[in-house]
């Protein structure tokens, strides 16, 4: 099978149905340029469900923390040596312009080294909350978001990375919906209510910052504008 020039990465965890809808707006949009991984956890009790929706499926061994970090880092850095780009949405994201593929894999093959997004209708060009990368960044890095975290604050992460080697670039043509039930475009779970509490908000945004504020950022940032 001849492999796109982009994966993108979904973890997801007991919402089967929330990748169906995704997967429906995925076969409308997507024009070629971007193939779909869905990652759940081995012990997550609807995963035949997953993998009865005809879309391929990576079981990650669970190691109990629940947060898309662990998930997508593992399923990033083994995508980053057949897949010359990699990409994340969450399960509630809904690409909503048809070639956003394209257009997001174009973008990052003109910048060679980069991350690019589109407009989620949330954040907009304040945050890429979907986003794309080259493949050189996770390889020398050795992860795709700050292995520190959890779950918040990966897109702080990678809108301030992306700057501070300016190699960040809005995409704003390319609208990828953030259907968040924060803002009344989804429903709240056990889930959702698990990992936006209040104790785990805190935790990821002190680790963030020890992050941004630690000799590790700027190590990090030294390793990527070596990059060509």
């Amino acid at each position: 099978m001849t492999l796109a020039d982009l994966l993108v990465i979904v973890p997801s965890r007991g919402r089967p149905q929330a990748v169906d809808e995704l997967l429906n707006v995925w076969q409308l949009t997507a024009t070629g340029a971007a193939d779909l991984l869905v990652v759940v956890d081995n012990d997550d009790p609807t995963l035949p469900a997953y993998q009865g929706l005809g879309v391929n499926v990576r079981v990650h061994e669970s190691t109990g923390t629940r947060g898309i970090v662990p998930v997508l880092n593992a399923a990033a850095v083994e995508a980053a040596d057949r897949y010359p780009m990699v990409g994340f949405f969450g399960d509630d994201h809904r690409p909503r312009t048809v070639g956003w593929d394209q257009a997001l894999a174009d973008t990052l093959t003109e910048m060679k080294t980069g991350i690019a997004y589109g407009d989620d209708l949330l954040r907009g060009e304040d945050l890429p909350t979907a986003v794309a990368m080259t493949s050189n960044i996770v390889r020398t890095l050795g992860w795709m978001a700050p292995p520190t975290l959890a779950h918040l604050f990966v897109d702080d992460a990678w809108r301030d990375l992306g700057q501070a080697i300016g190699r960040l670039r809005y995409v704003p043509d390319v609208v990828i919906e953030h259907c968040h039930p924060a803002i009344g475009k989804g429903r709240w779970d056990e889930l959702y209510r698990e990992l936006n509490d209040d104790a785990r908000y805190a935790r990821d945004r002190d680790a963030y910052q020890a992050y941004r504020d630690s000799g590790d950022f700027v190590r990090d940032v030294v390793k990527l504008k070596e990059l060509p």
